[in-house]
């Protein structure tokens, strides 16, 4: 035991801070915030300790999810994570493509194409609000206004304030803003294949489609799932690009962290701490099987 002690003691001790940090900030307020979504806490008596708090276990997991307006805010979300996804994979995966070769120009396009990654989802968000201004004919402005004059009128549309899809069109600044960043992955993952690999298929008589279908896009499957899972994760926990283009109140853009937000600000901690798991449980089925898969990966 005391060897064991003197071999394990100075990496605990080491690694005590992180742990305890952690262990508190991490997953003991995951723990707390649980426990606030099994009570009855819906007022601001009852947030304030005016008034008991009672435990319901689950029922307002149940109420959430036979909401209609909930259900509305899941379906938003899965739209705009499809289209924010494969806008930004498809985009992505395009431009490195055509930048495998090096060629002249490439670094300045590079830095034009990834300088979106630098700015703040709610600084684009202010710009992008403007653009996808739903007003239409004297009083159109932004994208509206650009099909205008250009002769596209059909092209016109009140974009996110369109009921059924409006969220989709905010998916629109996030894939300008992320598929950069993509791009940025994907061509790195091109650049580090050896030269070797491709000259050998060539040998063999390998037409460039069959390079990069049977050599270099298999090579490329590990980028390519990096970039959905972080991709996908944020597409998931999206807040602050939708409350700079949109508004809280809209029922057209509502994603469930607009409704933590809606329920917090009316002191109906419990719906809010219901809302947050529910989106910690959808984020953790996307990216535990990755740290798993990952984690096997590192061990072969």
């Amino acid at each position: 035991m005391r060897h064991r002690l003197r071999r394990l003691g100075p990496p605990l001790l080491l690694l005590a801070p992180s742990l305890i940090l952690l262990a508190v900030f991490v997953y003991g307020l995951i723990a707390a915030n649980f426990q606030t979504s099994i009570t009855d806490n819906h007022t601001a008596a009852q947030a304030t300790g005016q008034q008991p708090v009672v435990v319901v276990w689950f029922d307002n997991y149940v109420d959430l999810l036979a909401s209609d307006d909930f259900q509305h805010s899941l379906i938003n979300l899965l739209l705009f994570t499809v289209v924010f996804l494969g806008g930004t994979m498809i985009m992505g995966f395009g431009w490195a493509w055509l930048l495998d070769k090096p060629s002249r120009g490439e670094g300045v396009f590079r830095s034009i194409y990834l300088f979106p990654m630098a700015v703040s989802f709610v600084a684009s968000g202010v710009v992008w609000r403007w653009l996808l201004n739903s007003n239409q004919g004297e009083s159109a402005s932004g994208l509206n206004r650009l099909f205008q004059m250009i002769g596209l009128d059909f092209l016109q549309n009140n974009w996110w304030n369109n009921i059924t899809f409006g969220i989709v069109a905010i998916a629109i600044p996030a894939i300008w803003q992320l598929s950069g960043y993509v791009m940025a992955l994907f061509l790195a993952g091109f650049r580090g294949i050896p030269e070797e690999l491709r000259e050998a298929a060539r040998m063999d008589g390998a037409s460039e489609w069959k390079l990069y279908r049977h050599v270099l896009f298999p090579q490329l499957t590990p980028i390519a799932l990096s970039a959905l899972i972080i991709i996908g994760h944020m597409s998931l926990k999206s807040f602050d690009l939708i409350m700079s283009i949109s508004k809280p109140a809209n029922y057209q853009t509502k994603v469930p962290a607009v409704d933590m937000y809606l329920f917090k600000s009316s002191f109906d901690y419990a719906s809010a701490a219901a809302v947050g798991t529910i989106l910690l449980v959808i984020v953790a089925v996307v990216v535990v099987p990755y740290l798993v898969r990952t984690n096997k990966g590192s061990h072969r």
